[in-house]
């Protein structure tokens, strides 16, 4: 199975049985993701060095006006989608086999995690997984310590509070914070 394949499976498929032979892509694409990002976190890089590993990664051309500040995490990687003007800040740790797509001009606090897969509760089938796709829109602020459960859409404009953990879809332009992450404020374009 190629990363073409692996991601159509990915987009029209949202149960992961343990018997599927697409367990063993997310197992070699984990050991790609392990090895660029080893190369990405141990070594001074420019930003230009670092778009270049970014987009071996998840192995689409990222904007020149993507930056990050490594050290990034992630298990997959080709399954992460970035416009332009993104941020990433350090530390952040992203689960995306089910799919991340981050819009344009978002900046993404600290310590982020984006999740983007559940196991089945039963446990004779807890190695299945459900797989739901984090979608966040433009001119979106993810701050420090966040965490986004799978299958949220984070509306454009919107700003998540720092150490929010995010449970259901933000709407546009507002601002949610607390665990679970509530509306605390509209904003006014």
């Amino acid at each position: 199975m190629n990363n073409k394949e692996f991601l159509e499976h990915m987009r029209t498929h949202q149960y992961i049985s343990k018997e599927e032979p697409i367990l063993q892509k997310f197992y070699e694409l984990s050991e790609n993701a392990r090895k660029i990002t080893m190369e990405l976190n141990n070594k001074y890089h420019t930003q230009e060095e670092i778009r270049n590993l970014f987009s071996k990664l998840t192995d689409k051309k990222v904007d020149e006006s993507f930056r990050m500040f490594p050290p990034f995490y992630t298990e997959c990687g080709v399954n992460i989608s970035v416009g332009k003007n993104v941020f990433i800040n350090a530390c952040c740790k992203f689960q995306d086999q089910g799919g991340i797509e981050i819009g344009d001009n978002v900046f993404i606090g600290h310590s982020v995690i984006i999740a983007t897969l559940n196991h089945d509760l039963k446990i004779e089938n807890r190695i299945s997984m459900f797989a739901q796709k984090v979608k966040i829109g433009n001119n979106v602020w993810v701050g420090s310590g966040v965490n986004i459960l799978p299958g949220i859409t984070i509306g454009d404009g919107s700003v998540i509070g720092m150490g929010a953990v995010v449970t259901k879809d933000v709407p546009e332009n507002v601002i949610v914070a607390g665990n679970p992450a509530k509306v605390i404020k509209y904003i006014e374009i």
